[in-house]
Order: structure tokens, then sequence, then C-alpha cells
């Protein structure tokens, strides 16, 4: 059985979510109320593979949200996830995902000192960030989505904002060796790393956010909550395809300009319909089919039983293990999401 752990948005957003499940007593709670909440195991899954496998999950509900991390209530969030994957381990799962920011907040914390929990001791190996297959289906909609509007990739600038995570620099281990965009640019907050990461890839120009965005005909948006900033529209190339791989999304409303495309980056879609109410929460044009590419990374290596945490810690995603993870995603029925966010088939932003 696999697993998903996940959040949601933001405290309106859980507290909207918990009176649509019956979970009265969460529904007029302030932030405060949110930090004590234990984790809830709040859906039951069942996922068809166009292979005819079948598998079966469950979707646990961490009660953290983004907010703790904005006002550095850290110990907190941490706090929260790890009760999530004891509460998976002791229900008997055999691999689960960390969604959104479940994930990012162990990127600089030493695990080891973290495993007991209660009385559990936790089994990393039953846990995956998801990272590698997230990178990849970005990869994959950076060349499909310039073929789809109109920008020949290997005469385009690439710009990668947070280029030095651990999604971004597989993106950028990716695009460097696959797929030849003229330019790729660098842009992080931290110049040490974003010099390292140029080392290794051999290539790669650093520059800030607003001179990268000027400058991009593809922009690969997955810095994490607090590089956040407002984009001027005006500034964007036309055409532009910006791919937003953040959680929550919301740069679709914000960038209203025709020419500019804007897709739901590291979002996956499904051959098949999906046994599951928990996306129907969340703002998808389908919730039966499309939904995170870190999740269905615990069902393709559920699907292969391959039970081990095949994505951890920051800056191991390699292209082999992204080649890996995406051949899988093929054979079992999953595919890049490619329409522009909010606005279905339609050839421009409304």
């Amino acid at each position: 059985m696999f697993g998903l752990i996940g959040h949601l948005t933001n405290l309106s957003h859980a507290q909207r979510v918990a009176r649509d499940l019956g979970y009265d007593e969460y529904a007029c709670q302030d932030l405060e109320f949110w930090c004590m909440a234990p984790p809830q195991a709040v859906d039951e899954i069942t996922i068809t593979s166009v292979t005819g496998q079948v598998i079966h999950g469950q979707y646990v509900e961490s009660c953290f949200l983004p907010e703790m991390l904005a006002q550095g209530k850290f110990k907190t969030a941490m706090r929260k996830v790890l009760n999530a994957m004891a509460l998976v381990q002791k229900r008997g799962i055999d691999i689960t995902a960390l969604g959104g920011f479940s994930s990012i907040i162990f990127e600089n914390f030493s695990l080891e000192k973290l495993l007991n929990v209660r009385d559990i001791t936790l089994d990393i190996r039953r846990f995956t960030t998801g990272n590698t297959h997230t990178a990849y289906i970005l990869s994959q909609q950076v060349e499909q989505g310039a073929a789809r509007y109109g920008i020949d990739l290997h005469r385009a600038t690439v710009a990668v904002v947070g280029a030095t995570g651990d999604i971004g620099s597989g993106v950028c281990r990716w695009l460097t060796r696959h797929s030849g965009p003229k330019e790729l640019l660098l842009v992080a907050r931290d110049y040490e790393r974003l010099e390292r990461l140029q080392q290794e890839l051999g290539s790669g120009t650093i520059l800030p956010v607003e001179e990268a965005l000027s400058r991009a005909d593809i922009v690969v948006w997955v810095a994490s909550l607090n590089q956040g900033m407002a984009i001027d529209p005006a500034t964007l190339r036309t055409p532009c395809l910006l791919i937003d791989g953040g959680y929550p999304k919301n740069m679709a409303g914000a960038l209203q300009r025709p020419g500019v495309y804007v897709l739901d980056g590291g979002m996956v879609e499904h051959s098949l319909d999906i046994d599951w109410k928990i996306m129907s929460f969340l703002n998808v044009p389908n919730p039966a089919r499309q939904f995170f590419a870190c999740f269905a990374e615990s069902m393709l290596l559920e699907f292969e039983g391959l039970h081990f945490n095949f994505s951890w810690g920051r800056n191991y995603i390699t292209v082999e293990k992204m080649e890996q993870i995406g051949s899988l995603s093929r054979k079992h029925g999953f595919r890049p999401l490619l329409e522009i966010s909010g606005a279905g088939s339609e050839p421009v932003i409304q």
C-alpha cells in the first residue's frame, strides 16, 4: 500500500476542507489550534495503471499549514510532518510521498536526530519526497510546453528560479544534458551554491531574478515560499512560457497578458480516473486525473514494488534517476500537464 502526506494551502482553505470532510471541531479554529492538531488519515485511494494493475493507498492530512513557516514556527512544522510520518508507519503503509512543504522542511535538517517519534522509530526507507519525479515532469513541461506554445527550445533562454534547490538542480541537470537550450540562467539566493552548481553543469549564467526574467523565453519557477516575489508581466518576453512549480500555485492570476503562458508546474495527468476525493478540494480542472507529480512517485514505486526512499535530501537527483522514474511514469499512464493554468485549452491567458 502507498501513502500520501500532504497539507492545504492556507488557514481558510484548511477550515473549509475540514468542514467539508466532517471535521467540524477543526473548521472554526485559528492557526494556534492547527499547530496542535494531530494528523488525520482522511482518504482511501484506488488507482489503476494502464497496464491493468490496481493498487490502493491512503491520504494523510498533516495539519501543517504554510503560515507556520511564514511565522517562523519551523519546529512546529517539522513536528507535524514527523507525526504524520509516524501515523502512516503505524498503519503499515509501505511507501509514502511527502507533498509540498512537507518535504522542503527536511532539506536543512539532520534526519538521523529526528527519527524517534513517541513510540515509533521512523524507517526512513518507507518515505520519499517525490522530488525526482517532479523534476522529471517539470523538465518535460519545458520540452513539450515549448513545442506546444511556439518556442524553439534550442534557440531559447531558459531561467530556473530556485536553481540550487533539490528539484531546481535536477531540472538544470536534465536541461543541460537533454534539452539543449541556447542559454540557461541560474537564479537563487545563495551565490556560493550557484557557483558550485554552475561548475558542476559546466555551463549556465548566474543572474539576479529581475534580469533573468526579462531575458528568459521560458521560466521554471521552483523557488521556496520565502523567495516569492511579484512579477511584472510587462517585463516578460512575448511569447514567454512560465512553469509555476510552487505550491500553492498563484502566478496565473497575476500574469494576465497575451503571449504569457503559465503552466501548473510539477503536475501530472493520469490516463484513467482515480478513485479518491482529496483532489476535489484543490483547484485543478480535472481532480479525478490531475494531481502532483510528487504524489505520483509513491504510486509508481508501489506499482513496481520499489519500497525505498527513491528521493531524499538535497541535490541528490541525478539524470539517470529522472530517466528511470520517467520510464515508469510513461509505463503506468502518467503524462505532464500542459494546459494553460486556469484557461483549459485556450492558447492565451485570459
